[in-house]
């Protein structure tokens, strides 16, 4: 890959729409730190945009996972600490959906219809952040 094809990955952006039209986005970004996945809700006012590092990443992708498993019985919330700093939780009323806030104010909310989905698309943003993680690694080297 020459220096010209490795800039032209990132932004990475995938979304993922449900059968009504609701969208979830899906972005890597990259930070110099290596990279950050972003998540969105497009289709809503008033959702805030949760930026995760590796470690989020991987505990969200975790979540998703036990949320499936765990559903119709509830879940006790995860916490990532650090520079982004998130809560992961079910809610179950009125439908299964993921909660995930970084302030106390603002909540993005993901719907169960999502969850696989995204679980895949977080399986391969993960390796893409690594990457760009490595490459800055590499630059300050």
């Amino acid at each position: 890959m020459t220096e010209g094809q490795e800039d032209c990955l990132f932004p990475r952006i995938r979304e993922i729409t449900d059968a009504f039209g609701a969208r979830l986005r899906v972005s890597v970004e990259e930070h110099p730190s290596g990279a950050l996945v972003v998540l969105e809700r497009p289709d809503l006012g008033g959702q805030p945009r949760i930026l995760l590092d590796g470690y989020g990443v991987d505990v969200l992708s975790g979540y998703i996972m036990s949320a499936r498993l765990s559903v119709p019985h509830p879940l006790p919330d995860e916490h990532v600490d650090g520079t982004f700093t998130t809560r992961f939780e079910l809610g179950l009323e009125p439908a299964a959906t993921l909660l995930l806030a970084q302030s106390e104010s603002t909540v993005l909310d993901i719907p169960a219809p999502f969850w696989d989905r995204l679980y895949a698309e977080l399986c391969l943003v993960a390796a893409h952040a690594r990457e760009l993680g490595r490459r800055a690694e590499a630059r300050v080297h």
